[in-house]
């Protein structure tokens, strides 16, 4: 394998002893989304130096745009390759990895044999929870194997004619998000049918911040299979390397193509345009907040999914202006970092209390480097039930026992979270009763980081 040795020296921290905090609103992207970067033309698959993103150690060069010099393209030689993306999967001048790996097959000596496509699927058209179905790729005529749906994890038989596996996929750092457990079963996949795994890295939009619990295992599903915190504080590239380490045994051959000159504590130096990689993340500050605000989707509440603001607006229709400015007063008194709430009336086109004219709070990121995603959600839920009679769980009489699982111990990774907060214990209590398992994960993390 052709990746560094392991890194074993501790990340910055701040004077309260965390880990450094380098969040940016616009965290993979001074550029909006859909923006050109100002470097844009080049068509050939080589990458070039002209993008502007420079981070730690000199010019920032993606995963994929590594993998295309020469010296690493041989790692594909000879090789049938099937490749795990989405419409993330793309250079900085926004060049799909799909059409570039294509491309290269000639120089490179491999053969581009099947697209698979995680969640939302490899085009990123379909809603979330949609089942992807296998079909033609009609620009490459390559087959596509759905990965979420009835099949998450590859088969022998979609394995069969591979020799390498290459993920390619942006992810924003957050736990319950699924392309880090399609990462995880693809390569649980490929070390069971002997195949090689490439990952080409990308930059983690909430940098190396760690919060939340531990996932329990008896909580395991697609939104959290393994043992790690709700947000992680990994590229996917070292999430990779610890999927290997600590839960794998080592039985992937795994490669990580590493990313030039990023430097973990500021992410937004990377300076690449926002490509969304899911329909309800469509801003680099949406990828801000959703680690904490998706926690609402466990409630009878919209999460902001069907307007224009998702997961940056909550709301009902039975919640009224005595509720919104109950709301707002219990939310300032936190005195949470780096965010301000509004009053924001809204009505969902999708999803929960799709059509109904709906009273709400918005949020607005003012300091991204010290919000705190997870203990902002953490205050927003307990407010909501502090202050609105109706807010429920959103299984209603289905989630009451401590027997129930429900949607939040999923999300948040354990019962404790649920219990905590229906007891009317301080939402500070619950961040404090995370860091302590936050900074062991943190521990185990070293051994694996690359930056």
């Amino acid at each position: 394998m052709d990746h560094a040795a392991p890194r074993q020296t501790e990340p910055p921290r701040d004077h309260d002893g965390r880990p450094g905090r380098r969040r940016v609103l616009a965290t993979l992207g001074a550029l909006p989304a859909g923006a050109a970067l100002t470097a844009a033309g080049s068509a050939h698959a080589a990458p070039t130096d002209r993008g502007k993103g420079k981070g730690k150690g000199g010019r920032f060069r993606l995963g994929v745009e590594n993998l295309l010099q020469p010296r690493r393209l041989r790692t594909l030689r000879g090789a049938r390759v099937g490749l795990i993306t989405n419409p993330t999967g793309t250079d900085r001048e926004l060049r799909s990895t799909i059409d570039l790996l294509v491309e290269a097959q000639e120089e490179g000596g491999f053969t581009m044999a099947a697209l698979f496509g995680p969640e939302h699927g490899v085009r990123g058209a379909e809603p979330a929870g949609g089942a992807v179905g296998d079909y033609t790729d009609e620009k490459t005529g390559l087959p596509v194997r759905s990965l979420y749906g009835a099949t998450q994890k590859p088969t022998p038989e979609m394995l069969a004619d591979l020799d390498v596996l290459v993920f390619d996929i942006q992810d924003i750092g957050t736990r319950f998000y699924t392309y880090i457990w399609t990462l995880y079963y693809a390569m649980e996949a490929a070390a069971e049918n002997g195949k090689r795994f490439v990952v080409l890295d990308r930059p983690n939009p909430l940098g190396t911040d760690i919060e939340g619990f531990v996932l329990e295992p008896e909580l395991s599903s697609f939104v959290g299979l393994r043992e790690i915190p709700q947000t992680h504080g990994l590229t996917v590239g070292e999430l990779a390397l610890l999927f290997n380490g600590e839960f794998l045994d080592g039985a992937v051959t795994l490669e990580v193509v590493e990313m030039s000159g990023y430097d973990p504590e500021d992410p937004a130096a990377a300076d690449l345009p926002w490509v969304l990689p899911s329909p309800n993340i469509p801003t680099a500050d949406t990828a801000v907040v959703y680690a904490g605000t998706g926690l609402i989707e466990a409630l009878n509440i919209s999460e902001g999914r069907g307007t224009t603001t998702p997961f940056l607006w909550f709301g009902a229709p039975f919640i009224t202006e005595d509720h919104i400015e109950a709301i707002i007063a219990d939310l300032r008194e936190a005195e949470l970092p780096g965010v301000l709430f509004r009053p924001m009336f809204a009505t969902p086109t999708t999803s929960k209390h799709a059509g109904a004219f709906s009273g709400g709070v918005q949020l607005h990121v003012t300091d991204a480097d010290a919000y705190e995603p997870v203990r902002t959600g953490i205050h927003v839920i307990a407010a909501l039930l502090r202050n609105v009679e109706e807010v429920d769980w959103r299984e209603g009489e289905d989630c009451r026992t401590d027997a129930d699982i429900c949607w939040i111990d999923r999300l948040s990774g354990t019962r404790r979270t649920r219990q905590m907060l229906e007891a009317g214990d301080d939402p500070e209590s619950i961040v404090a009763a995370w860091r302590r398992e936050a900074r062991r994960f943190e521990a185990t993390t070293r051994r694996y980081r690359r930056y």
